[in-house]
């Protein structure tokens, strides 16, 4: 079956021919970290593995590749899902205590005194603070609202610390005063 790619984009080397080639093997899919677009890393016909690149799927005319590289990307993931509750559906006296300890206190709950903030992310979609404790190394990831009101003056040590001034140059001067 022959399986096209890149229509008139060029040839697996960069250079614009506007040819077709043959795609032998699907290899990969991403979403573009730059543009978002859906590619897939694609083995062509008749050309080394050094020659492999990301294509964007609105260049590919192999939907029989795509359904085949896709089924199986799925069926792994489903391999993968049922080892994983396979190997948490019987726990072994070990892991039941485990368990137990893993329901650790954390943050304001552990009823110690927030000594400072050491950073703060959003990659949880909410802020969060990781808050040193006074009397221990450990430290926590603890909401900033909740911060804001049970610590509000470490909060605002904070942000103190990473504010920057910028003094006004010449040319600053003169556009105020116009």
């Amino acid at each position: 079956m022959a399986s096209r790619g890149r229509k008139g984009g060029g040839t697996p080397t960069g250079e614009d021919d506007g040819e077709e080639f043959t795609v032998e093997k699907i290899l990969d899919k991403r979403k573009n970290p730059i543009t978002g677009v859906v590619e897939y890393y694609l083995k062509w016909n008749g050309y080394d593995d050094k020659d492999n690149t990301w294509e964007p799927e609105e260049n590919l005319d192999c939907p029989g590749l795509i359904a085949d590289f896709e089924a199986n990307r799925a069926r792994k993931e489903d391999e993968s899902e049922s080892k994983k509750r396979k190997s948490t559906s019987t726990p072994t006296p070990v892991e039941t205590k485990k368990k137990k300890d893993d329901k650790k206190v954390l943050g304001f709950d552990r009823g110690l005194e927030p000594e400072k903030i050491i950073g703060a992310t959003d990659s949880s979609g909410q802020l969060m603070f990781l808050m040193k404790w006074a009397g221990t190394d450990e430290a926590d990831l603890v909401p900033a609202k909740q911060a804001n009101v049970k610590c509000p003056q470490i909060v605002i040590k904070f942000y103190e610390e990473r504010l920057t001034w910028h003094s006004p140059t010449n040319d600053d001067d003169k556009n105020d005063k116009a």
